[in-house]
C-alpha cells in the first residue's frame, strides 16, 4: 500500500467532529425538551382531578309491569312486542261483565238507600203530627180528670166508676204520649240528629255511595292503560283468554305488559368515592354510547347518591372481623342526558362512557 492510501484511510477512521451549528443547536433542544416535559406535567398537575370518567355506566330508564288489581278473564290484548304507546293508550282489556253487574248492583242499593231515608225523613215528621194530637188528647184528659176530681172532693154526685176511668185514661195517653216521644227521637237518631238533613250527607248514603264508586273504580280498572309514553315488551306472555289474578300478576309477570318509558331516561354512572372529591349536581357532562361509536351526547349531574351501592344490597359486606380488605366503594351518580330529535335511541342497560368537568383547578399554594 503506497503512502497516499495510507493517509486516505487514517483520514477515514479519524472521528468525525459536530459542526459548529450542531453544537450550537444542541444545547436549545435539550433545554427545550426539559421545558416541554416540566410545561407537560404541570399542565397535568394543574387540570389533575378537574374531569372524572367512569365506564362504569348505564343507560337507565322508567320501567313498569303494567297490569291491573281486579281479577278476571283476558278478552283483548291491544299491543303487540315493541309497539310504541302513548299515556293513556289502552295495552288489554278483562272481561268486565261481572264488575258491571256489581256496579249496577251498587247503584239499586244506592237508591233504595236515598228513599229510605227520604221515608225516614216524612215518617219523623208524621211522628210530630201524631205527638201534637196525642198532647192534646192528654191534655183534655187532664181537664176532664181535674173535674171530676174537683166533684168528688165536693161530695157531688159522682160515681167512683166515672173518677177511676177519667184518672185511669190520663195515664194511658200520658203513656202513649211518651212513647210517641220516644219513637220520635229514635228516628231522628237514625237522621243523624237533623230532621232536614240533606240525602246525600247522610252516613249510609255516603257508605252506599262508597259501595258505588268502588265498584266503578273495578270496572274502570279492567280497561289497562299505559301510564306513560313507553314502548311495549313482555306482551307474549298475556294472551286473550288468560286468568288474570290481580295478586300474583305483577310478580309471576302472567297477567302484566312490560313498558319502558321513552320520555324518563337517564344515566347511573358508578365513580370511586375517591373520584367523587370535586363532583357536584349541575357539573357538565359528555356521554359516549359503546354502541354508537363517534356520537356524543351531552347531560348535567343530576343527583349524588347519599349512599355506596352496597348499603342497599340484600347482604351488605361485613368487615366486624380483623380480617378485611379494604376496597374503594363506588357511589351512584345520576346524570340528566340532553336528547336532540334524530338522536340514536338510548336503550335501557346499554354501556357507556362518562367524562364530567367538576371545573377544579389546582392552585400553586397547593405545592407548598
Amino acid at each position: 500500500m503506497d503512502d497516499t492510501n495510507v493517509v486516505h484511510a487514517a483520514v477515514a477512521d479519524a472521528p468525525q467532529l459536530p459542526s459548529p451549528r450542531r453544537r450550537s443547536l444542541r444545547v436549545p433542544l435539550m433545554a427545550g425538551g426539559v421545558l416541554v416535559v416540566v410545561l407537560g406535567a404541570g399542565v397535568a398537575w394543574f387540570t389533575g382531578g378537574r374531569y372524572v370518567s367512569t365506564d362504569d355506566a348505564y343507560v337507565r330508564a322508567a320501567k313498569l309491569m303494567v297490569s291491573t288489581d281486579v281479577s278476571g278473564l283476558v278478552t283483548e290484548v291491544d299491543v303487540h312486542e315493541g309497539q310504541a304507546v302513548t299515556k293513556g293508550e289502552v295495552l288489554f282489556r278483562v272481561d268486565p261483565r261481572a264488575f258491571q253487574i256489581a256496579l249496577d248492583n251498587a247503584k239499586a242499593n244506592l237508591e233504595e238507600i236515598a228513599l229510605g231515608i227520604r221515608a225516614m225523613k216524612a215518617d219523623y215528621q208524621r211522628m210530630l203530627s201524631d205527638i201534637a194530637a196525642q198532647e192534646n188528647i192528654v191534655a183534655n184528659d187532664q181537664a176532664t180528670f181535674d173535674r171530676y176530681d174537683v166533684l168528688v172532693k165536693a161530695n157531688t154526685a159522682i160515681s167512683k166508676a166515672t173518677f177511676d176511668q177519667g184518672r185511669f185514661a190520663l195515664a194511658a195517653d200520658e203513656r202513649k204520649l211518651d212513647g210517641l216521644r220516644h219513637q220520635a227521637e229514635v228516628q231522628l237518631a237514625k237522621l243523624g240528629g237533623n230532621a232536614e238533613v240533606v240525602v246525600e250527607q247522610h252516613p249510609q248514603y255516603l257508605q252506599a255511595k262508597a259501595v258505588v264508586d268502588e265498584a266503578q273504580r273495578q270496572l274502570d280498572h279492567t280497561t289497562v292503560r299505559a301510564p306513560f309514553s313507553g314502548i311495549a315488551t313482555a306482551v307474549d306472555t298475556l294472551q286473550p283468554g288468560l286468568y288474570l289474578v290481580a295478586q300474583t300478576a305483577a310478580l309471576t309477570n302472567q297477567g302484566a305488559v312490560g313498558l319502558v318509558s321513552t320520555d324518563d331516561v337517564w344515566i347511573d354512572a358508578n365513580i370511586k368515592e375517591t373520584d367523587l372529591t370535586h363532583v357536584k349536581a349541575g357539573d357538565p357532562v359528555n356521554v359516549t354510547v359503546d354502541a354508537y361509536p363517534g356520537a356524543v351526547w351531552h347531560g348535567v349531574v343530576d343527583s349524588i347518591s347519599p349512599a355506596s351501592g352496597s348499603e342497599f344490597s340484600i347482604l351488605p359486606a361485613q368487615n366486624a372481623s380483623g380480617n378485611w380488605v379494604k376496597v374503594v366503594q363506588r357511589i351512584p351518580v345520576r346524570i340528566k342526558v340532553e336528547r336532540k330529535p334524530g338522536d340514536p335511541r338510548l336503550r335501557a342497560g346499554m354501556s357507556v362512557v362518562v367524562d364530567i368537568d367538576t371545573g377544579h383547578a389546582r392552585k400553586l399554594a397547593e405545592l407548598f
